[in-house]
């Protein structure tokens, strides 16, 4: 197999949050209606209780601002967005190959952290060939510094995979401070991580795409269903080329 490098990007999920906004907007006209209505009723015929719709709406309005801001975090969270200084944010994860074309993905919130999605994202790749098990250990893994660590290195040791990845100047300088018990100084092959640009590429042939570079779909699945149809395309395309 080929080597694997590991990298991430981000969309903006504008759609996301307008739709957030126009559920709020349909939700206050309808309790306004209901209290309308409610009001008409203790009223009597037709006449509406002084005070009455006025005095439900700064209820609604004061109702418990922190339940609201609790579900609105669980909606945030179900549908994998994120905070960040562009607005409502989801990360992709990918797995590429050599060519640029993607292997596997994961999807999270836009702040998640780049380094413990390593494992989750090469866990993912299934490489099926003509008979036999799929393949899923790769003989290389190159990634940049934000996948150096020890959990990360141990992982590839583990499974035998060569990493090509380049250590931090701080775990460096952490290192070097321990002396003879921080450990044996972390290497890289510097030609084969030339190549870590191919999933650079690939994450551009991926936002060819207007919906993947910025996220439209309110529900992750949907969201995922897009980057695996474009995946897919990528791949029909290049067996199609190399085929001619």
């Amino acid at each position: 197999m080929t080597p694997v490098c590991v990298t991430r990007a981000t969309g903006l999920s504008s759609s996301v949050r307008s739709t957030r906004q126009r559920e709020i907007a349909l939700r206050h006209r309808g309790r306004s209606h209901r209290t309308q209505e409610r009001s008409c009723l203790r009223g009597g015929e037709g006449q509406v209780k002084e005070g009455g719709l006025e005095e439900q709406s700064r209820q609604d309005a004061e109702a418990d601002p922190e339940r609201d801001e609790r579900r609105r975090k669980l909606r945030l969270k179900a549908a994998l967005l994120g905070r960040s200084r562009g607005g409502q944010t989801s990360k992709i994860h990918v797995a590429g190959e050599r060519k640029c074309r993607p292997l596997a993905f994961v999807l999270t919130a836009g702040q998640a952290a780049d380094s413990p999605q390593f494992v989750p994202v090469l866990e993912k790749v299934r490489v099926r060939g003509p008979a036999g098990r799929p393949r899923t250990h790769p003989h290389a893994v190159a990634g940049d510094k934000a996948y150096s660590s020890r959990g990360n290195r141990g992982y590839l040791r583990r499974c035998r995979i060569k990493a090509v990845i380049p250590e931090k100047k701080d775990q460096s300088a952490n290192r070097k401070k321990k002396g003879s018990k921080g450990g044996r100084p972390v290497s890289h092959d510097t030609e084969l991580y030339k190549e870590r640009n191919s999933v650079e590429r690939l994450i551009n042939r991926l936002k060819a795409w207007r919906g993947i570079a910025t996220r439209f779909d309110k529900t992750p699945a949907s969201y995922l269903a897009s980057l695996h149809l474009r995946a897919s395309i990528i791949w029909i395309k290049d067996r199609n080329r190399s085929s001619k």
